[in-house]
């Protein structure tokens, strides 16, 4: 199984949309993918249409011991896709967290026996660089940052680039970028052009070649519990989606890519 935490300390940046319609369109190529929802605000949850009754246990049980990862998953509308799901308690989990030993690798071990059951990962993470973010990067194999092409963009990338840093030299020296998405695209603002030249010529090859313009239909889909590739595959936004799922793809390892690629 590979792990892929989507990660930016910004909110409002498009990790959870991301997270989410990713998780769709590599489901759709026949993988078997786990969408673990690590933001104490359950966006994720929410917007696959997994309602709180159904969210009995959580990433919070999982953290805390309170049960394994099989037995808090719980199906989706979207074949191969199963989702440990967030509730609001989770958000006392980093304090809950002191206390234990291995705090950092809590993630970690509780997906080490389920590397046959699932073929990718994809963790959504809280936009902040605590405990449950750095528990999601030490359990990762790769990070994937979504960025949203705004004025700031460049400053908090680079509070996220030496955290990964720390990770890599601490907890998980095998943590790689494979690759930052730019976000909420606006052909029409000349400044989503100034910064996205400015990270490309600051990050290069590391920068997807997809960018997620803005949307209404990715915005509108979470309200209606589906990912925007189920509730208008065929707008802008989910055709971007695809292409970057499809380009992510062709940055897994080659074994990973097996029987992928012609899918995608």
């Amino acid at each position: 199984m590979i792990t892929i935490a989507i990660a930016n300390q910004k909110g409002g940046v498009g990790k959870t949309t991301s997270a989410i319609n990713l998780a769709t369109a590599l489901a759709a190529t026949g993988q078997r993918v786990l969408l673990i929802d690590l933001d104490p605000q359950g966006n994720a949850s929410t917007g696959m249409g997994i309602t709180h009754a159904q969210r009995e246990r959580s990433s919070y049980d999982v953290l805390l011991g309170g049960c394994t990862v099989a037995d808090a998953v719980v199906p989706t509308i979207v074949p191969l896709l199963e989702l440990v799901p967030a509730r609001v308690d989770l958000s006392g989990a980093e304090v809950e967290l002191v206390d234990f030993d291995m705090r950092t690798h809590r993630l970690d071990q509780a997906l080490s026996r389920y590397d046959d059951r699932w073929d990718i990962a994809l963790i959504d993470c809280p936009p902040s660089l605590g405990l449950l973010t750095i528990n999601a990067m030490v359990a990762s194999d790769s990070l994937l940052v979504p960025l949203q092409c705004e004025f700031f963009a460049l400053e908090g990338l680079s509070q996220l680039l030496s955290t990964v840093e720390r990770i890599r030299g601490r907890f998980n020296p095998g943590l790689s970028i494979v690759g930052v998405a730019l976000t909420m695209y606006d052909r029409r603002n000349r400044l989503t052009d100034q910064v996205s030249a400015d990270v490309r010529a600051v990050l290069g090859k590391v920068v997807f070649e997809t960018v997620i313009p803005r949307n209404v239909r990715l915005s509108e889909a979470p309200s209606h519990g589906l990912p925007a590739l189920i509730y208008d595959h065929r707008c802008a936004g989910s055709e971007a989606y695809i292409a970057l799922a499809r380009e992510l793809i062709g940055r897994l390892p080659a074994a990973a890519r097996t029987n992928m690629g012609a899918a995608a």
